[in-house]
């Protein structure tokens, strides 16, 4: 008994270790990963972004941001989905960068319920996540593109973790450049995915300090001051974080996903400090400039930048689980179809 114990330590630390090496798993994902265990896997995920998406067009963008407040935290594992902590603590759901703004959590709990419904514990969250925010792209820019796949579901969640790694509005240009770069994303990658600020809206919170100073009207630098009193028309002088009122990213096509985004900035109408950043500096301005002339490069490389965003430190393989409830953490009793679940590590067999 003692020896059986002693065997199954020393698999999870070898696997704890394998884990640790994000080039190896990396390599494990590929299109058509579930080609053979879940043929339908996409499908199903696509219809239940589209059956949300005729409910409410501003969904996709909500997808899309879900992919991305992922993978930036602890890489691209669904730990963002995770209503509780195993070992305790407040979850990255509830931190202020996802709370009370993420949203598209109940189409994530669809397409994860069709699926346990045709191939039971078979597709992870984390690849759920990349789907959907994929479909989300193509129904709002006609743009598709493959996405591979075979990402497994970490355990953890941490608040401060999301305070920690994603990238707040007020972020300068060269806090930008590097916080993307921390997540093997250039800084023409940080450009190109900015570019999803084209789609969706923002709670006032995000820019209320660009408008207001106290009860005072102010016009940040960068700001259109047209710009900034239709701001204000939306946003009052006591904005908070709770307070429930948005403005569209894009004004004049929130749900439509093109390259306005760029087109907008060197009118002054970047809504984010942030966002204005990209026209202030040099070489980021050069980018911004290129994209806002040519749609078709900026799409073609915005998916590349979305799939390789989708890679960063994914656990595949023998590293993570797949959830049976995207919102939780499987219990240790749980064993997936031909493997050996053991303390949040999954060993196919």
């Amino acid at each position: 008994m003692a020896t059986q114990g002693s065997a199954r330590l020393a698999l999870i630390a070898v696997l704890s270790a394998v884990c640790l090496l994000p080039v190896l798993a990396t390599a494990q994902l590929r299109v058509g990963f579930y080609q053979k265990t879940c043929p339908n896997a996409e499908a199903l995920v696509r219809q239940a972004v589209a059956a949300a998406f005729t409910k409410d067009a501003g969904i996709a963008a909500g997808l899309i941001r879900l992919h991305f407040h992922d993978c930036f935290v602890r890489g691209c594992d669904a730990s963002v989905l995770l209503a509780t902590n195993p070992g305790g603590g407040r979850t990255e759901r509830v931190a202020i960068p996802n709370n009370p703004s993420l949203r598209g959590f109940e189409v994530i709990d669809a397409a994860k319920a069709a699926l346990e419904r045709s191939c039971p514990r078979t597709v992870s969250c984390a690849d759920i996540l990349a789907f959907a925010a994929r479909d989300s792209i193509t129904l709002t820019g006609n743009v598709v593109y493959p996405v591979p796949a075979g990402r497994r579901d970490g355990s953890v969640s941490i608040e401060q973790e999301a305070l920690d790694n994603l990238p707040p509005p007020t972020f300068t240009a060269q806090q930008l450049i590097d916080r993307f770069k921390n997540k093997t994303l250039t800084a023409e990658e940080m450009v190109l995915l900015s570019g999803a600020h084209t789609v969706g809206r923002s709670f006032c919170a995000s820019f209320v300090n660009r408008i207001w100073n106290g009860n005072t009207p102010i016009v940040d630098a960068g700001l259109s001051p047209a710009y900034a009193a239709q701001l204000r028309a939306l946003c009052p002088s006591t904005t908070t974080q709770t307070t429930p009122i948005t403005a569209p990213m894009d004004p004049g096509s929130p749900n439509v996903l093109d390259n306005n985004y760029y087109k907008l900035l060197p009118r002054g109408m970047g809504l984010f400090f942030s966002d204005n950043q990209l026209r202030v500096d040099g070489n980021l301005n050069g980018l911004v400039n290129r994209f806002a002339a040519n749609e078709s490069l900026w799409k073609e490389r915005f998916a590349a930048a979305m799939v390789k965003m989708g890679r960063i430190q994914v656990q595949t393989g023998s590293c993570g689980q797949v959830r049976l409830n995207c919102n939780v953490v499987n219990p240790t009793s749980v064993h997936l179809e031909g493997s050996v679940e053991e303390e949040g590590l999954v060993a196919t067999s």
